[in-house]
């Protein structure tokens, strides 16, 4: 099992940055791939970022050039750096964990999530 933990979201003007932490736990050695994923009120979920084992990323077009994923092995915690905030980037933000193959694009299927942290972006 694996056990995710998000931090670091927080209500912001438009234009500021925030990063988001994923803090993973439990048997982590098993994980090929993480993400974040967004979800906005009356929005279905979507993938923002992934960062596969071997560090490659990919991201939805919607965040490329603001988005950046990135993790620390050592301490096991995933990154999501997120500048240039727009209103419409409002939601709940979830980390994800998928275990087993080396590919990592959005829309592989993860089998652990964290319970979520909110980003609210006010123009």
């Amino acid at each position: 099992q694996v056990q995710l933990v998000e931090s670091g979201g927080g209500s912001v003007q438009a234009g500021g940055s925030l990063r988001l932490s994923c803090a993973a736990s439990g048997y982590t050695v098993t994980i090929a791939c993480m993400g974040w994923f967004r979800q906005a009120p009356g929005k279905e979920r979507e993938g923002v970022a992934t960062i596969a084992k071997n560090g490659a990323t990919s991201y939805a077009d919607s965040v490329k050039g603001r988005f950046t994923i990135s993790k620390d092995n050592a301490k096991n915690t995933l990154y999501l750096q997120i500048n240039t905030l727009r209103p419409e980037d409002t939601a709940m933000y979830y980390c994800a964990a998928a275990y087993g193959g080396d590919w990592c694009p959005l829309t592989r299927p993860f089998n652990y999530w964290g319970q979520g942290t909110q980003v609210t972006v006010s123009s």
